[in-house]
């Protein structure tokens, strides 16, 4: 059974088999659910934590 992966943006799990993978130089991995993560992160460079609609900014407003 393949295991569902995370966002490495919005936090969110989704099925092995779609979104897309990016590996930096230094080995590190990133699983994106989608191109909106994927620039937001690589290309608009934007903290999760600030944005409303990710996991991580709910994460952060609870504590």
């Amino acid at each position: 059974m393949p295991k569902a992966h995370r966002c490495s943006f919005c936090g969110n799990e989704f099925p092995s088999g779609t979104g897309s993978m990016y590996v930096k130089n230094d080995g590190a991995i990133f699983w994106f659910c989608s191109s909106k993560c994927n620039k937001c992160l690589l290309k608009l460079k934007r903290d999760p934590r600030k944005l409303k609609w990710t996991s991580y900014y709910r994460k952060e407003e609870k504590v």
